[in-house]
C-alpha cells in the first residue's frame, strides 16, 4: 500500500473521504494460532524487587541466562539487584509521581553479535530534555563502562510527554527506535504524518556501518525528497513498546491513544516497509477530530479497547514463544498501565483477531519482557 501524502505540522485534520479498509485477512502472511484462553490460568509471581521504577526487562542473548532490568532513573541492574550500569548523572528522570512525566532511561538493546562485540545500546532523555541513542560496551567483567559512551543520535524533545522509548534489533540485524510526537499540542500530533520530521515514527538504522550509523538501502523513504531516510514506519503517537515475534519477524506495536481508546498495530513480516499506522487521522479505528476521514493507505489496528474500567495507556508486549507453557505459544500478550489488566490475542484461520483478559495485577504495568528462552 502506498503511503498517503505527508501532512505539515500545522495541517488541519484530513478532509472527509470514503473509508476504504484493507481486510486483515489479506495481510496475514503467517500461519494462524490455535489458542484457547479458557484452557489457561495465569498467576503472578514476584521474581525480584527493590528496583526504582523499573521500565523494561530484557536479556543479552549470550547464553548466560541473565535478566537485565532498566530503571527509569538511569540504572541497569540484574534481576538479583546488582548494578551493571549507572548513568544517573546524565539522565533526566522527571517527576516519578504523574505518569505523564515520561523522561528517563527508556530502552536497552543488546547487539545481535553481543557475545563477540560486547555492544549495548541505550535510549534515554538527557539532562537538557532531549533524546540520546548511545552505544556502550560490556566487557567480560559484566559491567558496562559508563565512560565508554559513543553517542549515535540526538534529538531535542519539546515536552516531557510522548517520548516513545523502545529500541530493539529486528530480525534483519538493524536497530529500530520508536519516537513519539514530542508533546501534547494538536499541531505536534500531525508531525506523525510529516515525513520531514522524526517525531511520531519508528526509525531503522544500520549501526554496523557508517559513523555514527548508516541508512539501510531498502529503507522506504531513502529516495523521497524532503523525507528523513531513517523512517521505517510513520503515523504513530507514542511507540513506547513494540516487539518482533522471534518465530517469524512479525511486528506488534502498542499504540497509546489520546482521549478514548488504545490499540495494537500489526505489521506482518512480509508487508512492505513504509506503512502509515494512521495517527492522527485515526485514533484506533475511529476518525480523530473529524466525523469522517479517509482511511485509504492506512494500516488499521488489529485490536483496540476503550478508556473504561480504569484503563488509560496500552503497554505493548510480546508473542509468547517460550518452552515453559506450550499452551500459550503464538499468543500476543499486552496490558494496560493503569488498570493492570493483561490480555492475550491470537488470529484464527479466517484472519480474525480475538483477545481475552487473562489476569489483572494490583499495580501499574511498566513493561513486559522476555528472558533468553522466550519466557
Amino acid at each position: 500500500m502506498a503511503p498517503v501524502a505527508a501532512f505539515q505540522p500545522s495541517a488541519a485534520p484530513p478532509s472527509p473521504g470514503v473509508p476504504t479498509v484493507t481486510p486483515l485477512a489479506t495481510l496475514a502472511v503467517t500461519a494462524p494460532v490455535t489458542f484457547d484462553p479458557a484452557s489457561v490460568v495465569l498467576s503472578l509471581e514476584r521474581v525480584g524487587g527493590g528496583f526504582i521504577h523499573p521500565l523494561f526487562v530484557t536479556h543479552a542473548g549470550d547464553g548466560s541466562g541473565r535478566v537485565f532490568i532498566v530503571e527509569k532513573v538511569g540504572r541497569v541492574r540484574l534481576l538479583n539487584g546488582s548494578v551493571v550500569l549507572d548513568i544517573r548523572d546524565r539522565v533526566l528522570s522527571g517527576d516519578l509521581g504523574p505518569y505523564e512525566e515520561e523522561q528517563g532511561l527508556l530502552g536497552l538493546a543488546f547487539h545481535p553479535k553481543y557475545p563477540t562485540n560486547g555492544y549495548v545500546y541505550l535510549h534515554y532523555i538527557d539532562r537538557r530534555g532531549g533524546h540520546v541513542l548511545s552505544r556502550f560496551s560490556m566487557p567480560a567483567s559484566g559491567l558496562i563502562d559508563p565512560l565508554g559512551e559513543k553517542v549515535l543520535f540526538t534529538l531535542p524533545q519539546p515536552e516531557p510527554t510522548f517520548d516513545g522509548g523502545m529500541v530493539v534489533f529486528g530480525p534483519d540485524g538493524y536497530l529500530y527506535l520508536g519516537l513519539g510526537t514530542g508533546g501534547i499540542p494538536t499541531d505536534r500530533q500531525f508531525l506523525a504524518q510529516d515525513l520531514g520530521s522524526l517525531f511520531g515514527k519508528i526509525l531503522r538504522i544500520d549501526v554496523d556501518h557508517g559513523d555514527p550509523y548508516s541508512i539501510p538501502e531498502d529503507n522506504p523513504f531513502v529516495q523521497h525528497t524532503g523525507a528523513r531516510p531513517e523512517i521505517w514506519a510513520y503515523g504513530v503517537r507514542n511507540p513506547y513498546r513494540f516487539s518482533f515475534d522471534r518465530a517469524n519477524g512479525d511486528l506488534y506495536v502498542g499504540g497509546p491513544g489520546h482521549a478514548t481508546r488504545e490499540w495494537v498495530n500489526y505489521v506482518p513480516a512480509g508487508l512492505r516497509a513504509g506503512q502509515n499506522l494512521g495517527w492522527p487521522i485515526l485514533e484506533g479505528t475511529l476518525c480523530w477530530g473529524v466525523p469522517t476521514c479517509d482511511r485509504r493507505g492506512l494500516l488499521l489496528p488489529i485490536l483496540e479497547y476503550e478508556h473504561t474500567g480504569g484503563n488509560c495507556v496500552i503497554i505493548g508486549g510480546y508473542t509468547y514463544r517460550g518452552p515453559s507453557s506450550p499452551s500459550l505459544r503464538g499468543a500476543y500478550f499486552y496490558g494496560d498501565f493503569c488498570s493492570g489488566r493483561i490480555w492475550a490475542a491470537a488470529r484464527n484461520a479466517a484472519g480474525t483477531w480475538s483477545t481475552s483478559e487473562m489476569t489483572r495485577m494490583a499495580g501499574m504495568i511498566g513493561s513486559f519482557g522476555e528472558d533468553e528462552r522466550g519466557d
